[in-house]
Parts: C-alpha cells; structure tokens; sequence
C-alpha cells in the first residue's frame, strides 16, 4: 500500500479547535470538543475529500445540471424530473420545524464545507468542464436527505405499480395479473384503466441521471445477542447494497472523537451524522423496509380542471424555467393539486395519473432530527424511539448495544388506506376511497425486542408479522434473509459461539436458496449431457470459477422469457425489463413465485415441466464457461466514466463480480444499450459490542480525486474478502 500522509491538522472553531489527521487507511478521524465544531470539520472533510460528489448531488437535486454541467438531452430530462418532483414544497417550513442543536450543527457543516471552497481551487475535473463549485447551505443537505428516502426502491415501487397499469392495458387476463400480484385485494375496473393516458411509461426507463445519487437497491442487516456470541455481547453485522458500477463509493468513512462519545462508521458526502455505524455504546443498520408510501391516483380532466363529483376544480399552475447550457432557456408548466402533480395536459380532456409520496409534503426535519440525535443514543429502546421520527426514510433498523440488547425498528410514513385498496392499482381521486385518512401510527410498524431466538435478520423481505399495520405490498425475495438465518441457525444447533470470523463468512456466502429450490424442479429434468451434468452436480454456489452457475443462469432466464414473454407480455418486453430497468433487480421474487407452482395461468394450459424442458433446452444452448467470465463490473467516474481513455485510470476495472441477486452479498449486472448499472454489497461492517472496534470494506476509498492514492485504496479488499480494522 502506498505510504500515506497522516499530518494532523488544526481547523479554527468556536468551541476550541478541531483537529483532523489521517488514520493508516486514509479515513479521515476527527477530534473536537462539541457536536457542532465535528459538524463543521465534517463539512471540510467532504468538501476535501467528496467535493465532486457531494457537488453533482446539489446541482442534480436543484434540477440545474442542465444549466450548471451540461445542456444535454439526458440532463434536461432529469432536470425536468426533479422540477415536477418538487421534492421540498415547504423547505422553509421544515428548517423551521429542526431541533436547534440540529439546526446548529447544519449550518455548521454548510460552514465547513464553504471554508474549505474559499481557501482552495476547484477539482482540475470541474476546471474541465467550466463548473465552479456553488457555496453550500443548509437546504442542500435537506434536498439530499429527503430524497434519499425515495431514489431507488421507493421509486421502484412506483414503478412496478405504472408497470401493473401497463400489464393491464396490454390485455393480461386478471387472473394472471392477481397471480403475480397477490396484495392487490380490490377490484380491477379494467374499463377505467384502459382510458388512463400514460406520459412516462416504465419502457423506456427515465432520468437515468438518478443513478448518480446513492440509489437503494437493497441489503442485509443482522444481529446476534450476546447469550451466542464468543464475548458475551452483541455482534451486528451490516451491508447495503447499492450502485457499485461507479467511483468513488458512495459512502466516506469517518471515526468523529467527542470528549465522551466516539463516532465511526459511514457518511453521505453532503450530510452531516453517520448513516450506519456505532457510536461509544450502540451501533445500527438500515435496510430498505419495502414499505409502500406511494399511491397513483386518476384524475378526470378537462379545461385545465380535475372533477370532483359534480364539481371542476382548477389545477395549481406552477411555471419552471430551465436554463441549458450554451442553448435557450426552456419553459416547463406544472399542474398540480393535493396529491401531487399531473402526468398529463389538463386541457386535453382524458384521464391522467397524480402520484402521492407519503413524504412528499411535511415532510423532511425528522430525517435530521432522527439522524443527528441518534448518535447520542445510549441504549437500544433509545434508539429505537428516536427512528420514529424518521418520515421519508422508511428504513428496517437493526440496533445492538453494549448492555446486550438487540433490536429492531422499521421507520418512516406509509398511508393508512381505506380497507380493500390495496395501493398498486391507481385510484380514481374522485372516490371516497380515494380520499386521504392521513398515515399509520409508527407504533404500529414491525418492531422486535430482544426476540426469544435470539437473533434478528432483515434482507428486504416481509416482516409484516413484526407489527400491526402490513406497511409491505411487494415484498422483495426472501433467499437472503433465508441464508442468513439458515447459517446462523446451523452454528446454534451445534451450540458453537459466534465471532467475527463466521460473520465475514455470512457476508461474503455465495450459495443461492433460489437456485436451491430451482435446481429440485430442474435436475430431474436435465439431459444426460455433458453440460446436462454439470449444471446437475452443481452446487448452487455462484463461485467465479462455476460452469454450472453459468449454465444455471441460462436456464433461469430462458424460463423466465418463455413463460412471462413469449407466452405473455412478449419477449421484448421482459428483455427490456432485466436488461434496461431495475424493476427485474428489485422485484424478481415475483416472477419466481409464479414459477413455484405446479399449476398456473401463466402456463397457458401446458405443463410447468414442459415450460422447463424447453427452458432447459435453450439455456443450455450457451457455453459452458466459468460464471467470473461473464460477469465482468466495471466502476465508472461519476463525471467522466467512459468518456475517457482506460489507461487514465478514471474507471476501474473490469473486475469479475461473483454472487448472484439471490445470494447474501447481492450482485447484479445489468448492461442494456443506454447503461450499465449493479447492485452489489456498497459497505460491509461488522462489529462485537465487547470492543470498540469496526471491521469494514467498500468498494472505493476516501476520495473522489482520481490522482489522490485513496481513491481506490479499499477495492481490493472489497474484491478478495479482507477487512479493515477502525
């Protein structure tokens, strides 16, 4: 490793001095006297070390990357996207609404971050393309916050309900639509659905600009009470997973010293307070909760009105103008009502789509009311109250403390709907149904104490069990989760203790329950061939050296095409959903369920057993060639990837990337015509509540300056299973 300098530095602050230095992997650690001289050092660290990144967010989630960046099409487009969004409708109204130690240390972080601007140049890589970095303030870090909460499953969400609305006006039959989606519990008016006009169709994806933020795609989050465990207490193991097809990582470690309280973990470049990690006494870590908090509603309109029983209402009129780059400044209009804003022309009489966000409105203080106090949390119930105050971010929380406690929480707002909608169909706004009854009570979300097991596991799955209300619709797989329990379960069934070793060994298991129970329909099934052989004697790991993970994938998604688009929505169709969405990432589970059953309308009056036969004929029609082979991730510049020569050095790769969506460590590779994304494991850490230690890897480093050692000094330990120690 290239030997790093580790000069301590002081920074002027109102609370005595803070100073910063460098430990031997490059993160920065910071020691000061108060909560807000660390806010206003992390805010300097960021502009240091993440300026590029945390520069990009403000200038896309203002919507003036078209102005700022570039006047391209793809940039005019997100711009567009973020200005009917409107995500912070009442921002003044929220900072009003902050705690004022929370407050204070906003504005201290805007302080750091714009007296590192004033004392040094910009990055020579906005030099190039003529941006100067804006000065930063406490809105920019509310914009970032909020819409954390909804890039990626949130907006997945509602993009596999458009998809239903879509299936529906194809001309799939209930009962297949019902099949695929079992929540939806009312009726299907598919009278009504038809006349819907949709503006922004799932074909083709929008705004791929998004995929610059820190998309959730999923994750696994588990913790072991301390009755297991080597040293008696708790060890909580944790690793989203995110956009890995791009540098720098998404998250900045950090290690903040207070007097009597040391933080250490992650952090979003932009946002002051750690994301996941632990501080002197407790640590945590979110999962994406899969709970649904958007709803589509139908509006009947005319004459620039929306109908409300006899009644023509006026739309809200909203005019945005959008500067571009080295072109014309472009209008956009917006229509707008209660629920939202309209994804169509209210003077062309027809039926249009609103799309309600349970955070969209009052909505955005708690994010950082939650996210600075917690850090101060002593004990697991503690922390636990305090992530009810998180709206926008609907978050699984595991926590463990030092006391032995484990325990989980989900956070965040989902609407309490009238009984029978379901919420992934639209709903006529002009129904009573339709009406708002405002949001569950977050007592009532799953929630588990110290569990009699002894152990808790949350992978994006249904927990709905966990609690009162059923906040999940669309639940993603449960292999994960299974996995995880299943290894866990193994080592107390031989009363063995648990240790930190075992749990690297979770996060880094490359079996598949899915393949599992595939592989029992399939192998009676296959040829005596030889790569009818191999894939039979498969052992459902997806190792990089695997032909029979390659063979297994062939099978699966020829399966997948033959019944769901030949014999359906058409091929097309289900190829551009895999390879040019992420609606087949997150929401695969509900195809396979489908594929479980050994009779279903999907089948079209055929067997399942010859659906599998031809399946297996095409799948195995590929080479049979080691998984790492055709797997290959490259991490691309967040500015410039593949815009430059390789030799450059500002993307990295390619890398082979084992595991597969199914496996613990989730990875999946996704390369249409218009991008190349994955969704793989974005930070591993792990820790036992006995130390104060924190074993972590990421695949990046520091900084996002391409000729700074650390700006990749951690991938190789994030391809080869090493940890670091903080």
């Amino acid at each position: 490793m290239k030997k790093l300098k580790r000069k301590e530095i002081t920074l002027d602050t109102s609370d005595g001095g803070v100073r910063v230095k460098r430990n031997r992997w490059g993160i920065p650690m910071i020691r000061g006297n108060s909560s807000r001289d660390i806010a206003f050092a992390l805010g300097w660290v960021h502009a240091s070390d993440r300026q590029i990144q945390s520069q990009l967010m403000k200038v896309v989630l203002k919507g003036e990357a078209a102005e700022k960046l570039s006047g391209s099409k793809e940039l005019i487009e997100a711009d567009k996207y973020i200005r009917k969004a409107n995500f912070f409708p009442d921002m003044e109204y929220q900072i009003a609404k902050l705690n004022p130690s929370v407050k204070e240390q906003l504005e201290a972080y805007a302080k750091g971050v714009n007296a590192y601007l004033a004392e040094h140049k910009p990055p020579f890589e906005f030099r190039l393309i003529g941006y100067k970095p804006q000065p930063w303030d406490i809105t920019d870090s509310l914009r970032i916050g909020k819409v954390f909460g909804f890039a990626g499953l949130v907006e997945l969400q509602a993009k596999m309900e458009k998809l239903i609305l879509q299936m529906i006006q194809k001309g799939v039959s209930e009962e297949r639509i019902r099949e695929l989606f079992p929540g939806i519990t009312e009726p299907i008016d598919y009278a009504l659905l038809n006349k819907i006009k949709i503006e922004e169709p799932i074909i083709p994806d929008t705004v791929k600009w998004m995929l610059r933020l820190p998309v959730i795609n999923a994750s696994n989050n588990w913790a072991v009470s301390g009755r297991w465990t080597e040293s008696g207490k708790p060890i909580l193991c944790g690793d989203p997973h995110l956009e890995v097809a791009r540098i720098p990582a998404i998250w900045q470690e950090i290690v903040m010293e207070l007097p009597e309280n040391t933080l250490k973990g992650v952090t979003i470049p932009g946002l002051p307070g750690l994301i996941t990690g632990r501080n002197s006494y407790i640590s945590w870590s979110p999962t994406y909760s899969v709970a649904d908090t958007v709803d589509y509603r139908i509006e009947h309109c005319k004459d620039g009105k929306y109908q409300r029983g006899k009644e023509w209402i006026p739309f809200g009129v909203r005019e945005e103008t959008i500067k571009v780059k080295k072109a014309e400044p472009l209008n956009l209009t917006i229509y707008e009502n209660e629920y939202g804003y309209l994804e169509g022309n209210p003077f062309e009489e027809g039926y249009y789509l609103v799309l309600s966000w349970a955070g969209g409105r009052d909505c955005g203080a708690g994010e950082f009311n939650c996210m600075i106090d917690i850090s101060e949390a002593k004990t697991v119930e503690e922390a636990m109250e305090k992530l009810k105050l998180l709206d926008a971010a609907t978050f699984n929380w595991v926590i463990a403390d030092r006391d032995g406690n484990i325990g989980y929480q989900m956070s965040g707002r989902v609407f309490k709907r009238a009984e029978g909608v379901s919420g992934l169909i639209p709903i006529p706004a002009w129904d009573e149904q339709s009406q708002n009854n405002g949001f569950v009570s977050k007592d009532d979300l799953p929630s588990s104490y110290n569990p009699e097991e002894g152990f808790i596991v949350t992978a994006n799955d249904n927990l709905n069990h966990l609690g009162i209300a059923n906040p999940i619709t669309l639940p993603m797989a449960p292999y994960r989760a299974e996995r995880i329990k299943e290894r866990i379960e193994e080592k107390i069934g031989r009363e063995e203790k648990f240790d930190i070793e075992y749990m690297k060994s979770i996060q880094y298991d490359l079996y598949s329950k899915e393949a599992e129970r595939f592989m029992e329909m399939i192998r009676p099934l296959l040829p005596d061939t030889e790569k009818g052989k191999i894939l039979k004697e498969w052992d459902c790991r997806y190792d990089l050296d695997s032909m029979g993970a390659t063979l297994f994938e062939a099978v699966y998604m020829a399966l997948i095409k033959l019944v769901f688009g030949e014999n359906g929505l058409g091929r097309e169709i289900i190829d551009f959903l895999i390879n040019e969405t992420s609606l087949f990432i997150g929401f695969f589970y509900t195809f396979d369920s489908v594929l479980f059953k050994t009779e279903s309308a999907w089948y079209n009056g055929t067997s399942r057993e010859e659906w599998l036969s031809r399946a297996i004929e095409e799948g195995l029609r590929v080479d049979a060639v080691p998984y790492g082979s055709t797997r290959r991730l490259i991490m691309r510049h967040l500015l410039f990837g593949g815009k430059l020569p390789s030799w450059l050095g500002f993307d990295l790769g390619p890398f082979p990337l084992p595991g597969s969506r199914a496996t613990v460590p989730q990875a999946q590779i996704s390369s249409g015509k218009s991008k190349i994304t994955a969704a793989g494991v974005s930070y591993r850490f792990i820790t036992d509540m006995s130390t104060t230690e924190l074993h972590t890897n990421l695949p990046g480093g520091p900084t996002d300056r391409r000729f700074s050692g650390l700006y990749k000094n951690d991938v190789s330990n994030w391809l080869k299973g090493k940890y670091k120690i903080i």
